[in-house]
């Protein structure tokens, strides 16, 4: 499902020298597959979950995610390949500020062009979060900020998920509740790859890789 071959990315520097984040990496995640990325800071484990995600061109190698090859095709092909095919949950939430729950979980629907309000409520109720469907992000809790963002990944029913850090904000009961979430999306046919620092993220996961700096 996702299958990245002999990758390596160059962040490219107009003061000093270029910065080597990925050298010549593999990395694998089937179908019904949960892999916990982990390892020290500067080991390029948000470089691989962006290249892998359709967000970062790498300098070398070879990606395929959910069947397709994302940088042989068109910004604009991509970018729907995207919204269609991969769901994001990252540390920050990167919630709209000045939306609703409802419509931050709605916000995929944008590039898909289609609105499922009625798929919206049930993640809503999936997570719990049907009381607060009209409140903005500044009056919600930082566990009821990432069941949104979670709730929002799963809207355009994707094959991937993506995660950077998922938990990393989150105390131990809302921690549960995501990497539960993502356990059954895998056991669901899904693939995950996560980055994650946490021993409780990676025990939750099938499989760790443990990458080292270049």
């Amino acid at each position: 499902m996702i299958q990245l071959d002999h990758v390596s990315h160059q962040y490219r520097s107009p003061e000093g020298p270029d910065v080597l984040a990925v050298d010549q990496t593999d990395l694998h995640v089937k179908a019904g597959e949960f892999l916990a990325l982990r390892g020290p800071s500067g080991c390029g484990k948000t470089t691989l979950l962006l290249i892998a995600g359709g967000l970062l061109r790498p300098t070398s190698g070879e990606v395929t995610v959910a069947g397709k090859q994302p940088y042989h095709l068109s910004q604009e092909a991509r970018a729907a390949f995207r919204a269609e095919s991969i769901g994001f949950v990252f540390q920050q939430f990167h919630l709209v500020p000045y939306l609703d729950v409802l419509d931050n979980i709605l916000a995929p629907s944008a590039a898909s062009g289609t609105t499922d309000r009625q798929r919206a409520e049930a993640l809503m109720r999936e997570f719990g979060l049907e009381t607060r469907a009209h409140h903005t992000p500044a009056a919600l809790s930082t566990g009821e900020r990432q069941r949104t963002a979670m709730a929002r990944a799963l809207y355009n029913d994707p094959q991937v998920l993506l995660a950077d850090e998922p938990t990393g904000n989150l105390d131990p009961d809302n921690a549960a509740i995501i990497l539960e979430r993502l356990q059954a999306f895998a056991a669901k046919g899904g693939a995950v790859l996560m980055v994650t620092h946490e021993d409780q993220a990676c025990r939750a996961a099938d499989k760790t890789l443990t990458l080292s700096k270049p």
